[in-house]
Parts: structure tokens; sequence; C-alpha cells
């Protein structure tokens, strides 16, 4: 699952909602945060299953899967380092609705779900920032239900690459063509295809698992609108200034 690595300096301003707590939360939550490792494929929680630790990712992207009794599955969500993993544990439910599962392997900082929760009743600025993110993770899931309904897999290749992007430094990803298909939902075919016209675009290269960005505004106008809708929603709830209560 996740690998506990020896700390180095500690930056919690890699993560958004770490880097947003008052100097007294950091403090009080610095004795419990831990830098673990999260590698590539690690499922951090399957459905029904209460999760001991959350985690705020600051160079890993985790996706939240849904899986059908079929065992066909689609992602619902990404989370990197704007966000947390494990929301059911301040929003009540207490176990996770999706397979969490990275998706491009990093590091990560993770609490104990007990401490989140006590944080979160003890703290207004705590609550309504994680609030905040809840809602803009909503829109994210309800937007990425839209794009499969309505949108082609070429669009919809656009958009999961631009909020995979949003969420790493640099411009590659570790992805082979499977696992694409597996988060959108769609055949492999349909993956390979649509990547075979944003190769020939020159938009990305392609070659053994490893997909480069070359040319982010081409994707962002080849794109649908769904990828500006959650955009806008995240920078509007997480990057707008807020008062601290």
């Amino acid at each position: 699952m996740a690998t506990t690595t020896r700390k180095p300096e500690t930056n919690y301003q890699s993560n958004l909602l770490l880097g947003a707590l008052t100097e007294a939360e950091k403090e009080r939550w610095s004795a419990h945060l831990e830098l673990v490792a999260l590698r590539l494929g690690a499922v951090l929680a399957e459905p029904d299953e209460t999760m001991a630790f959350v985690y705020f990712p600051t160079t890993a992207i985790v996706s939240l899967i849904y899986v059908m009794d079929t065992g066909a599955s689609a992602e619902v969500a990404v989370v990197g380092n704007e966000g947390i993993v494990g929301i059911a544990s301040f929003m009540g439910g207490g176990s996770a609705t999706s397979r969490i599962v990275v998706q491009s392997a990093g590091h990560g900082f993770r609490l104990p779900a007990k401490v989140l929760k006590s944080e979160f009743e003890r703290s207004g600025s705590v609550m309504h920032l994680l609030l905040r993110y809840t809602q803009a993770l909503i829109a994210q899931m309800s937007q990425t239900a839209v794009c499969n309904r309505h949108h082609t897999v070429d669009q919809q290749l656009c958009r999961w690459l631009l909020l995979s992007l949003d969420r790493l430094r640099g411009h590659e990803l570790d992805m082979t063509q499977e696992l694409i298909g597996n988060m959108l939902g769609v055949r492999r075919e349909g993956v390979t295809s649509a990547a075979s016209k944003l190769k020939k675009s020159k938009l990305i290269r392609y070659a053994r698992g490893k997909i480069t960005v070359l040319d982010r505004a081409g994707l962002e106008a080849r794109t649908c609108e769904c990828y500006a809708v959650v955009k806008a929603e995240y920078d509007r709830l997480l990057l707008a200034p807020h008062s601290k209560d």
C-alpha cells in the first residue's frame, strides 16, 4: 500500500490543503503527519472499507474508481496535490464508496483518520476548507459523469490528461493505454485510436507507457468544456482568498 519514508525537510506547501492551514493547525498536525511513498497501482481502499488514514498527495496522483458487479470500472475523480483522499472520514459516511488506487507514483502525507475527524470538529477554518474541497470534488465527479456520457473518447482523453497534468510537476505521465481505458471506462482500442490522433497532431508523444504532453494549449483547444468547468470550480473554491474563522 503506502511505504513510510524517512521524512525530509517538511514542506506542507506541496499540498494545497496542508499549505492553507494556519500555523497553529500545522503545529498540531505535525506530530501526526507522516510522509509516505505511494506506489503505482497501490490500492489505498476498497469500496465499503473504512480508511485508517487519509492522504494528502504531494507528487502522486490517486484515482477514485467505481467498480461494477461485472468487474467493469471507470474513474470518477482524480486527486493530487490540490486535495485529500478519504473524505468519508469527516463527512460522516465512514467508509469509502470507490476503489482508491494510486494512478501516478509519488509521495504524500498521511494522517490518522481519527485525527482529521477531531480537527474537522474542532476548527471552523479546517471544516470550511475541507467542505470547499469536497464541493470541488463533487463538481469534478458530476462533470466526469456528463463527459463520459456526451463527449467523444478523444475529448475525454484530453480532459483526463489535462486534469492529471494539473496535479503533477512536469509534462510526463507513466500510464499504459489499457490503464487509461480502465480509467475512462472505454475499450483499449478506443484509447489507442484517440491517442494516435493526438500523437499525429503533435499534441503528445507516446512510447513504452510514457505519455509526454508537447502542446498543452493544443490539448485545451481540443478538449470539451468539462475541463474548464472543473478547473474553474477548483480555482474558485480553493485558490480564491477566504477569510479565516
